[in-house]
């Protein structure tokens, strides 16, 4: 069970009282540590003596504090947002108190007295505090000398800090990158890179993802993270996943955040007393953390600094440890194993108080022993510090003119302008314009690399005295340069990324021709536990392209199932870079790659189809979503091999592995370019199944016109295209401009133009061009402020896409604005779209001016859709009334799935209308009723027609007045099995380890925020869930005011039932306080259950 959020309030409380879920999940908090002995007073016994003795006294003062200090907070003169950041930030109330004393120390410098904070102490009640710090003042009137008994610990972990701080400060200020080039150093400093971050909350009462624009958000650094109001978690997060491609930066990053976190220039290192940072390719089997931070963080002549006495400092200061662990990926299998010691300190097993930040490549494993509270996505440089980074390269190199040459060379070159966001590319393209502008003229990977190499052996042979031949290398480099290849993939199979010398002279490998050419370097490794010489690479990606060099020349004569042991897509993902890699450098081994990449396709992907990548309107099958997550993976790899390589050999073997193409990045990434190629060179003979394409948000509408212009040049007529778009489509021009690319594909099948700020005005050219678009069969205007205007105008086309049969008309999921359409408007359209009786899903969500009276249109046409599955009405004025008009017409959709109807004010009536007729609606799968005005009289009409219902996996009556009675009937209801759960688990079937009496079919059940439930009817719920095993969602939040109450008896069956919940991922427990002992239970239940994600 990774971390969770629970409800706002106070930890700590005094036994036996109602305590709010507030502590995070694995946050034991510090109870049974005791005050460690008589700490140095320095200057304090003196009167007013500042900082530096002061500080002595905070950790007695946090343990003594805890839970008050808040009111120690007030008398300090801290206002409440000072007093919500902080609280914001960190875990439990002994980490506040103690953030809240640095802070006032911080900002307070010599006026920080121990006189002042136990005034402070004295005004907020808190006597008992005052009283013994006069008595821990008077037993040490005098310094004491560092080794004395009672200061041994505190003095121990200052030389600990000193000594890592210190060798921080020497490792990691300085580096160079270029291992040939002595005279380019960097500082930490001046290092930049933009982060994103990837949310892993969900919304409350919500079914559906975030909308794209919600789904990432810009970071300015780590400490956003423990911005409340950035995160959305309620408490500071414990593991933070910091995710990025090869050369995004990542070691550098987790360097500058130890650097600056020892030195106290950021949040997170105010936060934590000592920060670790941890290299994973150094671990080795069977190391301990502290044998680890011995062997990593600390110089080895440090006095008393030894495993044993890291582990008791880490142990007394365990809620203000940070680890920084680099490189998971690099992390050798043996060290990932259970029971290893980086699994345990990842799932909690060790120092469970600790902060964790730790980076990997994508889908490296971490996930597999926690699940992040945060998910960071490193982005490499923005432009503005890409134009930093170059004009500090070319001032090193004193060739200040090449700065804005280079600068207008990389604007011209889309490609190259996505590339050098990536700090290891920019410095290769740097490297390669000082040497040869022509060398910066390839447009992919491999050229970058292979022009690197090119331009360090010509450099080589210039110092030699070596001829270069006019094609190629000297015979003696190119041999070794295999030579190294081969140990380079040897090594990327072990997942090692270091070559121990001894084995590489073991070889015959002429290395120290390798070190004069700049390709790797000669170090003794860094771990003083295990001493060596080794031959570094001067990245990772060099290791790549060197062993993809090797496989791409080997290929003539191996197998490339037995060369790379490619079995299986995860293997292939694995080695992502290095088949793009070995695709560059030769068309035959792209052959050769790409039909066994066919060949794997083809066997692990057959179960898939183009309809499972749609939006889903029920719960989707995990292992099918996981499926089409690992093909979209794969796809990206795919069309990144075609921009490395393209040819039509290699277009020919994509077409054969990928039947269902997409893209879901930047434009102006290697895919992107990959795709273009693909697109623009397709013929009749090889179409895919369908074309999924995808713009970001945040891409304006004239470059998203002008690639689909570069992609769509000529007619392809029988491509099906699904096509999301973005930007703003404002301007008729503009959409003109779309329709008349959009010409080109008479085979579109699906138009997504959500919140692309469409106008009446703007929509006109699209309608116009419905024409050419016959065989369209879903468009999606969600969002834009079109009116009753743009309703007139949409009518008119509709008759020339009569395949249409998804029709969003809707309001985004966190932007409920809809379109912009009224009763008049909705009265004017529904003519229009009887036509259209293929209809499946309509979706008139949030145009709150339709009312009862727009309704009533509507109804008028709803039973000529037979084929109708899905119908959102939600937020759109229904009354009592309007569901006597509404529920004639549902009766004839017998194919419905999906019904949501939240956000009206039907009440009772409405929903006794519903009830009434929902026997006719048995292929339900979705029912949503949230937010409706019903009560206990209306739930007891839907409980008596829930048994018709047998496919029911989702339902939602949420944020309702319904009460105890009410709930507890309808989940009783609920847990009775189905007559399709009977069918398939007779009674007397012994051998089926579902038992019959159970409902194995409700996935998702949302019945939190009724105002008439009580602490009581939530406790009766929880013995009863136990009965729903499919769950996966489960919201059961109290009232806002007041808040539900949970008894230790109902708290402790819900600890029971979890377990007995295998497939729950997310359960809302908000607005509920509990007793200590109940409380204790409930988390202790979710921290082990194995697929519980969030607790709220």
């Amino acid at each position: 069970m990774a971390e969770g959020q629970v409800a706002a309030g106070h930890t700590g409380e005094t036994a036996g009282s109602p305590q709010p879920c507030t502590s995070q999940l694995k946050r034991k908090g510090e109870d049974g540590e005791e005050f460690p002995g008589k700490k140095k007073p320095a200057a304090c016994g003196q009167e007013g003596s500042p900082v530096g003795g002061v500080r002595n006294y905070f950790y007695y003062i946090k343990e003594k504090v805890s839970s008050d200090w808040k009111d120690l907070a007030f008398h300090l003169g801290f206002e409440q947002p000072d007093i919500d950041n902080i609280e914001g930030r960190n875990r439990d109330d002994k980490s506040r108190c103690m953030d809240l004393l640095e802070e006032w120390l911080k900002r307070n410098g010599e006026r920080a007295t121990i006189e002042v904070l136990m005034e402070a102490l004295s005004e907020a009640n808190l006597q008992s505090v005052v009283d013994g710090l006069r008595k821990k003042r008077q037993e040490v009137p005098s310094p004491v000398p560092v080794g004395s008994a009672g200061t041994e610990s505190s003095s121990l972990t200052d030389v600990f800090q000193k000594s890592v701080k210190k060798y921080y400060e020497l490792k990691l200020s300085h580096f160079k990158p270029l291992i040939w080039n002595d005279n380019f150093t960097l500082t930490l400093s001046d290092i930049f890179t933009q982060l994103e971050l990837v949310p892993t909350s969900e919304k409350q009462f919500k079914t559906s993802e975030p909308t794209r624009e919600e789904q990432r958000k810009e970071l300015k650094s780590l400490d956003d993270l423990f911005n409340p109001d950035v995160t959305g978690l309620s408490t500071a997060p414990r593991c933070i996943l910091i995710e990025g491609e090869a050369g995004g930066g990542k070691t550098t990053f987790q360097s500058k955040e130890a650097l600056d976190a020892v030195s106290q220039k950021t949040e997170l290192g105010k936060q934590h007393d000592i920060t670790l940072l941890i290299r994973l390719r150094e671990v080795r089997e069977g190391e301990t953390i502290e044998e680890m931070v011995w062997d990593q963080c600390v110089d080895e002549t440090t006095e008393g600094i030894k495993t044993q006495s890291i582990k008791k400092i880490l142990k007394r200061n365990k809620s203000r440890v940070l680890f920084l662990l680099d490189g998971y990926d690099e992390l050798q299998p043996e060290a990932r194993a259970a029971g290893q010691a980086i699994p345990k300190l990842l799932s909690g097993k060790l120092y469970p108080n600790s902060t964790i930040v730790i980076t990997s490549r994508p889908s490296a494993g971490v996930q597999q022993h926690t699940r992040p509270d945060c998910h960071v996505n490193i982005r490499g440089f923005s432009h503005r510090h890409v134009e930093k980074y170059m004009q500090q390269y070319f001032t090193v190199v004193n060739k200040q003119e090449l700065i804005k040459t280079l600068s207008k060379h990389v604007q011209d070159n889309k490609l190259l302008n996505t590339l050098i966001q990536t700090p290891m590319f920019l410095m290769l393209v740097c490297v390669l314009w000082e040497e040869d502008q022509e060398l910066v003229s390839t447009g992919t990977m491999t050229g970058l690399y292979d022009n690197l190499l090119t331009c360090l052996v010509r450099k080589y042979c210039e110092r030699e005295g070596v001829d270069m031949p006019t094609e190629g290398l000297p015979t003696e480099v190119a041999e070794s340069l295999l030579q190294l290849g081969k140990l380079a993939l040897e090594a990327l199979l072990r997942n090692e990324t270091l070559l121990d010398l001894t084995e590489v002279e073991k070889e015959n490998v002429n290395w120290e021709l390798l070190l004069k050419l700049g390709v790797v370097s000669l170090e003794v490794s860094s771990s003083k536990l295990h001493p060596r010489k080794q031959l570094n690479f001067s990245h990772k990606t060099m290791q790549e392209f060197l062993a993809g060099r090797y496989v791409a020349h080997a290929l003539a004569n191996q197998d490339i199932v037995e060369l790379l042991q490619l079995t299986s897509i995860t293997k292939a993902l694995e080695l992502s870079n290095l088949l793009q890699f070995t695709c560059g450098c030769d068309s035959r081994a792209a052959q050769a790659v790409m039909e066994e990449l066919s060949k794997i396709s083809r066997r692990e992907f057959t179960h898939l189809r183009p309809d499972q990548f749609e939006s889903s309107h029920v719960p989707m099958d995990q292992d099918i979503k996981k499926s089409c997550q690992t093909y979209k993976r794969f796809a990206a790899l795919c069309l990144s091999i075609l921009s490395e390589r393209q040819e039509p050999e290699v277009l020919q073997g994509i077409s054969q592995a990928l039947p269902i193409v997409m893209l879901d990045s930047s434009i102006n990434s290697r895919e992107a370019t990959g795709l273009q190629y693909y697109i623009q060179n397709l013929h009749s003979a090889n179409l895919p199944d369908r074309v999924i394409l995808k713009v970001p948000k945040g891409t304006g509408s004239r470059d998203t016109v002008q690639y689909l212009q570069q992609c769509f040049r000529t007619p392809l007529p029988g491509l099906r295209l699904d096509l999301e778009l973005s930007g703003q489509f404002d301007s008729p021009d503009e959409t003109a401009r779309l329709v008349s690319v959009l010409n080109n594909v008479p085979g579109l099948r699906a138009l997504d133009l959500s919140l692309t700020r469409l106008t009446p005005s703007s929509l006109q050219p699209l309608v116009q061009g419905f024409s050419h678009m016959s065989l369209l069969e879903e468009l999606d205007l969600t969002g834009n402020d079109l009116g009753d205007a743009g309703m007139e105008v949409l009518q008119v086309g509709l008759s020339s896409v009569p395949h249409l049969a998804v029709l969003r008309l809707g309001g985004d999921e966190l932007l409920p604005i809809g379109v912009g359409m009224t009763a008049v408007g909705m009265s004017s359209l529904a003519p229009y779209i009887r036509h259209l009786v293929g209809l499946r899903v309509l979706d008139i969500s949030s145009n709150y001016k339709i009312g009862d009276t727009g309704l009533e249109s509507l109804t008028t046409i709803l039973p000529i859709f037979t084929a109708m599955q899905v119908l959102v009405l939600s937020w759109i004025g229904i009354s009592p009334t309007g569901m006597r008009i509404l529920v004639p017409a549902l009766c004839k959709l017998t194919r419905l799935i999906k019904l949501d109807i939240s956000h009206n004010a039907i009440g009772d009536p409405g929903l006794e209308c519903l009830a009434a007729i929902l026997h006719h609606l048995t292929a339900m799968k979705v029912l949503d009723l949230s937010a409706t005005g019903i009560s206990d009289r209306g739930i007891s009409s839907l409980v008596k027609a829930l048994p018709h219902l047998v496919q029911l996996q989702v339902l939602d009556v949420s944020r309702n007045n319904i009460g105890d009675s009410g709930i507890v009937s309808l989940v009783q209801t609920l847990c009775q099995p189905s007559s399709l759960d009977m069918e398939q688990n007779p009674p007397g079937d012994k051998s089926l380890t579902t038992a019959p009496h159970c409902n194995t079919t409700l996935q998702e059940l949302y019945i939190g925020g009724n105002s008439g439930v009580t602490g009581a009817g939530l406790g009766r719920v929880a013995q009863l869930i136990s009965t729903l095993p499919a769950l996966t969602r489960l919201n059961m939040s109290g009232y806002y005011d007041p808040h539900a109450h949970l008894s230790d008896t109902a708290a402790m069956a819900l600890a029971e039932a979890l377990p007995r919940l295998p497939a729950l991922e997310w359960l809302n427990l908000y607005s509920i306080s509990m007793e200590p002992a109940g409380f204790q239970a409930v988390v202790q239940a979710a921290e082990v259950h194995p697929t519980l994600e969030r607790l709220q």
